[in-house]
């Protein structure tokens, strides 16, 4: 069974096979959007939300539909996960009627346990520890600039679930990763490890010495939802790390500007930067949709999957 719950499921040949799909799928539609209606017509996705959303969701939807499938939205107080019912009941119902499940959630174990008793694909659409539909975007925005071999992203703020995702596909596929972060936000040791070996991945405290030569350079919020307690002390420590001219100028001159959305201009970056002609922030939030479409077509296609032992190595669970 194949699913997408970690970016680690992911062999360096599976992340160039998606990343060259999307690339694929977003030209194509663009000129014939009726290619695409055979590749998962009659299937359904499953999407169960704990979070908001706002990307996930309408990315997922528009891409099912794009690509000749259904998608259901559950929201929270319609399952309510471990609650109303167990995770595992909530799976083996949902696999017994839809093709797929994606999951965003609060915790990790959640969209494991998922995939344990599904007994169909389940693809993780955020969770505590990673967002990897996040990445392939990131890093389809950056291929549409630049080769992606060789490139330096700089990634500044928390080290969080969405830097975790970012730093392994990084790794992955031969892109240079630096982290800067403030002291305790640190990105998690073992995803560190996970990731140096694959590549190249630098951790440091100062930002401008993590953007020095970057292609790109990348921030998310400083307080993520579920931390509100915790945002009067971030912005104490954060303000160093926010994305503004001075610290873009550190960076290569043709550098972009990525953020994965929502963004609080003012604080992890500035209005001028947001809106500047380096930024690519749309852009890859459209991509969000492209990526997906990829991971969807490659995990529910009965075709692909017929042909994936030739194509590219069988994704784990993570």
């Amino acid at each position: 069974m194949n699913h997408l719950l970690s970016i680690n499921d992911l062999s360096r040949d599976d992340a160039q096979y998606l990343l060259a799909e999307a690339a694929r799928l977003k030209a194509e539609i663009k000129f014939n959007p009726a290619a695409q209606m055979d590749i998962l017509r009659g299937k359904t996705l499953a999407m169960v939300f704990e979070k908001p959303s706002l990307r996930t969701r309408v990315s997922f939807d528009v891409g099912m539909f794009q690509l000749g499938g259904h998608a259901i939205t559950l929201a929270p107080q319609e399952i309510g996960l471990g609650k109303r019912e167990s995770v595992a009941d909530v799976a083996r119902v949902l696999g017994g009627m839809c093709d797929g499940i994606m999951a965003r959630v609060f915790k990790n174990e959640t969209v494991v346990e998922l995939a344990q008793w599904a007994g169909v694909p389940v693809i993780n659409g955020l969770c505590d520890i990673e967002h990897p539909c996040q990445a392939l975007a990131d890093l389809l925005t950056l291929r549409e600039e630049k080769r992606l071999e060789g490139r330096k992203i700089a990634y500044l703020g928390d080290g969080n679930n969405v830097c975790h995702s970012l730093m392994l596909l990084c790794a992955k596929v031969g892109v240079n990763f630096a982290a800067a972060t403030p002291e305790g936000f640190e990105p998690d040791a073992k995803f560190v490890a996970w990731a140096k070996a694959d590549g190249r991945v630098e951790i440091y405290r100062d930002p401008q010495e993590a953007v020095q030569g970057a292609d790109a350079v990348y921030t998310d919020v400083w307080t993520s939802m579920g931390q509100e307690e915790e945002s009067a002390r971030r912005l104490e420590v954060f303000p160093p790390y926010q994305i503004n001219a001075a610290l873009m100028a550190r960076a290569k001159a043709d550098a972009i500007i990525l953020h994965c959305l929502p963004a609080h201009r003012g604080e992890e970056i500035s209005a001028e930067m947001m809106e500047s002609s380096q930024s690519r922030v749309f852009q890859q939030a459209e991509n969000r949709l492209h990526a997906q479409k990829a991971v969807l077509s490659w995990l529910l296609s009965d075709s692909l999957n017929g042909s994936q032992s030739q194509r590219a190595p069988v994704l784990g669970e993570g």
